[in-house]
Order: C-alpha cells, then sequence, then structure tokens
C-alpha cells in the first residue's frame, strides 16, 4: 500500500470518527448525523489523499503534520461557512477542530508509515 492509498483509508476511517463528534459537541444536531458523518467521511477521504501525496513527495515529519493540519483547517472552513450561513449558528469549532485534528493524525500517520519493500519495487 503506497501513501496516498495509506492516508486515504486513515482519512476515511478518522472522517467517520470526526463526523461523530458532532454528536458529543452539538447533540442539537443528531438528527443531521447521517449526513454530517457522510460529508466528514468524504472529506477525511480527499484530505488523506492529499497528505498521502504530500508524504510521498517530502520526507519530513514537521512539514508532515503541518501540510495535514493546514489541509485539515482547509477542507473544514467551508463547511463551516457553510453551515453559519445556513443555520444561522456559528459551528466553527465544532467543525474546524476536528477537521483540524483529523489532518494533524494523518499527516503524522502518513510520515511515519513506510511502504513493504515489495511495493517499493514494483513501483
Amino acid at each position: 500500500m503506497n501513501k496516498p492509498v495509506f492516508g486515504l483509508v486513515v482519512g476515511g476511517v478518522l472522517g467517520i470518527f470526526d463526523g461523530l463528534s458532532a454528536l458529543v459537541s452539538s447533540p442539537e444536531v443528531s438528527a443531521q448525523i447521517v449526513g454530517i458523518v457522510i460529508g466528514s467521511t468524504f472529506k477525511g477521504l480527499l484530505a488523506g489523499v492529499l497528505i498521502g501525496w504530500f508524504a510521498k513527495k517530502v520526507s519530513s515529519l514537521p512539514l508532515g503534520i503541518l501540510f495535514g493540519l493546514v489541509v485539515g483547517a482547509a477542507l473544514a472552513l467551508p463547511i463551516a461557512i457553510m453551515n453559519s450561513n445556513a443555520l444561522h449558528h456559528n459551528y466553527y469549532w465544532q467543525i474546524m477542530l476536528p477537521g483540524s485534528i483529523v489532518g494533524l493524525i494523518v499527516g503524522f500517520a502518513t510520515q511515519r508509515y513506510e511502504p513493504s519493500s515489495r511495493a517499493i519495487a514494483r513501483a
């Protein structure tokens, strides 16, 4: 498994938990939890691929973590803005913080992940 695919898997799994965190931080949105989890999973998949691609190109733990943090926050910001405009309620912290943490963890994981030597030989 190469780094972008590994990032995709980690980002997707963490995206599910990112969405489920809405039940804790904003219980009033529990009726919309399915849509929130689907959106967060998609956001995690996209972040995972981008962060994995970066990890494949740049081998630096601090830069990988920083890139992950920025990508996670950048993907969460439009969602926070859309929710603020549509619901007239400020969910910036509830959306930005878990999204940024997902990016940070995926950045760390993809930098630490070493593809098997057989996968490297085929590439």
